[in-house]
């Protein structure tokens, strides 16, 4: 999707829609299941994870964004449904999962049987007689199904809140909710913001790994700060509250005096000042989660061209350093560092926005995916990318720049 070039695209467009078929991907609820069992990618394992739900969520909407396929959007659309109406907590975050059985059998929310109310047309068959749901569900017949499934007793919910994951989570929501005007949305990423922050923070705003009625558990690892500051950066560009980019320049920050090696270059997985390890431990490349190494450098680079800081940004380098040759090898296996590396090689273009994210020269400049673009909003002389911009003529202002260098600031949104 980032390259767009035509052997890109296409194998891009293909996992969508192979994903999306069903089976893997809820047609009912909305939301993806675990993983696959067959090479159809027809039977999955019924889990739902949170951060499965959250980057695919985003990857469905940038899917959007790019081939303008109005299926890729309602996915997102169903699968940021999902997350809030099944793992959202009283708390403001969210849940970790849920279960793949109900009454000690897998799937039996999610299968069907003719019998039960589904068109033969649409069942693939499963396990124990009944059926997966696949193919093209028109909107009636969806909501009738749904509306039915409702009824039946759910999976478990492991009611554990991850930071990391919810970290992913934040991202999506707030990406989402400002790309489909979903004001809800948007609310409910300040809220975990505020939950991230605030409940499963310790003193001194360190991050803890994970929080469960009332109580947290264990000092947060690298990924937690990583992914948090991933999602407090979303949450600036689609709130233009200052707070969320402070916040996510002191967690990165933080990460990097916690975590990282100064003498051969990239981050460990547990703080310096942690549990006394035989050896501290780097994870590189990606498992079903980005590796922290490789989001925190994409954090890095993002708010070095914010702050126009040389030292995060050669953190940034030092962790692309450590993982060149294994990206040559096995590229699939460290996808966000290839992001992270399409981000450091590309001209550097920053847009700062002065005014309100909802008026409309702010939406025109920040309506296309642009994914190696760092946006900042606010007033703020503090933060060097916003230092000296102001409003022109009271107005809100856009001001699109390379390397601090910016063009005349734009008030009208047809001249961007």
């Amino acid at each position: 999707l980032r390259r767009g070039d035509e052997q890109s695209l296409g194998m891009a467009v293909r996992t969508l829609d192979g994903m999306a078929a069903g089976g893997m991907y809820d047609l009912l609820g909305g939301g993806f299941h675990r993983y696959s069992v067959d090479d159809r990618w027809l039977v999955p394992h019924f889990e739902k994870m949170l951060y499965d739900n959250a980057l695919l969520a985003s990857t469905y909407l940038h899917g959007w964004l790019v081939t303008r396929d109005e299926r890729y959007r309602e996915i997102s659309r169903a699968t940021v449904e999902y997350m809030v109406r099944e793992l959202l907590l009283p708390e403001g975050g969210f849940a970790s999962a849920q279960d793949a059985d109900t009454d000690g059998v897998e799937g039996l929310t999610f299968t069907w049987t003719a019998e039960e109310g589904a068109p033969l047309e649409l069942l693939e068959p499963f396990e124990h007689g009944r059926s997966i749901v696949r193919g093209v569900v028109d909107e009636g017949t969806r909501a009738r199904l749904f509306e039915l499934r409702e009824q039946r007793a759910k999976p478990l919910r492991d009611d554990k809140a991850i930071a990391s994951w919810n970290g992913l989570a934040l991202a999506a929501l707030a990406e989402a909710g400002r790309r489909l005007e979903r004001p809800d949305w948007i609310e409910t990423a300040r809220n975990l913001g505020s939950f991230l922050l605030g409940p499963l923070s310790a003193e001194q705003g360190r991050l803890r790994r994970s929080y469960r009625d009332g109580r947290t558990s264990g000092p947060g690892y690298l990924d937690d700060y990583a992914n948090i500051a991933h999602g407090l950066l979303e949450l600036h560009v689609a709130t233009g509250e200052l707070r969320w980019l402070e916040e996510a320049n002191r967690l990165a920050r933080l990460a990097v005096e916690l975590f990282a090696d100064d003498e051969h270059g990239g981050f460990f997985l547990s703080a310096s000042d942690g549990e006394r390890l035989v050896a501290r431990t780097k994870e590189l490349d990606d498992h079903p989660l980005p590796s922290g190494n490789a989001m925190l450098a994409h954090v890095l680079l993002r708010l070095a061209r914010i702050y126009g800081d040389i030292e995060l940004e050669g953190r940034s380098v030092g962790v692309l350093r450590l993982v060149q040759q294994a990206l040559e090898r096995a590229p699939t296996a460290f996808g966000w560092a290839l992001c992270a590396l399409d981000l450091h090689l590309s001209p550097p273009r920053e847009i700062a926005i002065v005014g309100s994210v909802a008026s409309e020269v702010a939406r025109a400049a920040l309506a296309a995916w642009q994914p190696n673009t760092v946006v900042a909003v606010g007033q703020a002389d503090h933060i060097p990318l916003l230092a000296g911009k102001s409003p022109v003529a009271g107005k809100p202002t856009v001001y699109v720049c390379e390397r601090f260098a910016c063009r005349e600031p734009v008030t009208d949104p047809a001249a961007l």
